[in-house]
């Protein structure tokens, strides 16, 4: 309870950015000179350089999506795909560039890793500036590295894995995009029965103007293995538009177990269309835990795709859309073996006339004897103007299945504001309460941090709700 009193956001980590330190900036626009330029930079393979080339190829024949949220304001042609800066990726905090490292700081990035985390990779822009992993788990064969530097250590390794079965590089227009770009991100490895039982943590900045950020996430937990990695990420508010496609793929062997938290707090005029998937063997269990808001538009749809008998995938989402905001969300779960099991747990708020939208799919096999599925989804509206849709599908291609879909959509209640007001708080205070009620199922499967983190977000985004 201590650590909670004490907490105090400060809200310059999301409002404020600091002055560029750059060594290359790329031009805006995406062209083959320029994949090829990345590609040469970061002196890759040339497996890897052909896949970029391809997933541009792809990129350029395929429309933008318009079954989701309005992309017509979104120009391709002004983000800037590639922003190195002036760091090299360091182990000690000591050696990344002051005005780098202050940013870090102030997200609380290097006292979270002393106090409760197994290690910590921080990206700014396009680039890792620091990783670094204690010497307990390095000792038990885990690996946990920059995605670039994976790439060069462990090439036969990526290779197998990197957008191959889980997300392949023609899966949508922004995965393709992805696939052309990326840089940076996140690489583990955890071998056979390791179970790193304190969090790896990850934390990506994009702070560059009209920039956009790619980075990419591969988790292998082998057989019997277990490993909690929590995914950070903000940035500055400017007057242009930004763009984040990242993209997290994550395999779970047999019996293994991944569990993903992340809070995803973009600024406003990010449109963050990001890509997660996992595919699950026999036993194994992946849990996606996610938080929603600050983008100005959000499509993201954890996807668990249940492979081996036995498997498991549990979901749980909130998403927050206050004005102008559109947060498109959702999970989707393909059971294709037996006994396979999955849980769904979206929440939403909406306020100031947001859009808040869940989008849902399930679908069972022909082979998914015995699936087990339910979704459950919760809405909250703070006034009139504001809006919640949902968009639930499910494939149901066997008989032997116990699929169950709840949904329900409701206001804030002068009821409840009068009993909490009657108890001393003021209507802010009533509405704010009953919002932290809410969300609460959620917030508590947060590690410690990133829990008072959302709440006080939140509590930030309610204030000016009544009155």
């Amino acid at each position: 309870m201590s650590q909670i009193a004490e907490f105090s956001i400060d809200r310059s980590r999301y409002d404020d950015a600091n002055e560029e330190r750059t060594v290359y900036r790329a031009p805006p626009g995406l062209n083959e000179a320029l994949v090829r330029e990345i590609s040469k930079q970061k002196n890759e393979p040339e497996w890897m350089l052909q896949k970029r080339l391809k997933g541009l190829e792809l990129f350029n024949q395929t429309a933008l999506p318009k079954w989701g949220p309005d992309l017509s304001k979104l120009d391709l042609s002004k983000i800037t795909y590639f922003i190195r800066p002036d760091a090299k990726e360091s182990k000690k905090w000591e050696d990344v560039p002051e005005e780098i490292r202050r940013t870090a700081e102030r997200i609380g990035i290097p006292e979270a890793e002393k106090r409760s985390l197994s290690g910590v990779g921080y990206q700014y822009d396009s680039d890792m500036v620091y990783h670094n992993l204690k010497k307990e788990w390095e000792d038990k064969g885990v690996i946990f590295e920059n995605m670039d530097v994976a790439l060069q250590k462990y090439p036969e390794l990526v290779k197998k894995y990197f957008m191959t079965s889980c997300i392949p590089i023609n899966d949508h227009k922004f995965i393709m995009l992805h696939t052309a770009v990326w840089s940076g991100g996140t690489f583990i490895y955890v071998p056979p029965n390791v179970k790193v039982h304190v969090p790896l943590q990850a934390y990506f900045r994009m702070n560059a103007q009209s920039g956009g950020q790619f980075e990419h996430t591969l988790i292998i937990a082998d057989k019997g293995a277990e490993v909690h990695y929590i995914e950070g990420c903000s940035a500055p508010v400017f007057s242009e538009n930004a763009l984040h496609a990242g993209c997290v793929e994550l395999h779970v062997m047999e019996g293994a177990k991944i569990r993903y938290s992340s809070v995803e707090n973009w600024s406003k005029n990010t449109y963050n269309l990001n890509t997660k998937r996992a595919i699950v063997q026999k036993n194994g269990t992946v849990e996606w835990i996610n938080g929603n808001l600050g983008s100005g538009c959000t499509m993201l749809y954890p996807t668990s795709v249940l492979v081996g008998e036995g498997a498991k995938s549990d979901s749980l989402g909130i998403a927050f859309a206050g004005p102008g905001q559109h947060q498109d969300t959702g999970s989707k779960v393909i059971h294709a073996a037996p006994n396979t099991s999955s849980t769904i747990v979206s929440k939403s708020i909406s306020k100031g006339g947001g859009i808040s939208s869940y989008r849902g799919y399930v679908r069972a096999t022909k082979s998914a004897k015995n699936t087990k599925s339910s979704v459950v989804c919760d809405a909250l509206l703070v006034d009139a103007e504001s809006v919640s849709n949902t968009y639930p599908f499910s494939k149901i291609e066997n008989k032997d299945v116990a699929i169950a879909h709840e949904a329900r959509v409701g206001k804030i209640g002068d009821e409840e504001i009068f009993y909490l007001m009657s108890r001393g708080l003021s209507e802010e205070q009533a509405a704010q309460m009953i919002v932290s009620g809410f969300i609460a199922p959620i917030v508590k499967q947060l590690p410690l941090e990133y829990a008072v983190e959302l709440n006080k977000l939140i509590e930030l985004e309610m204030e000016g709700s009544v009155g």
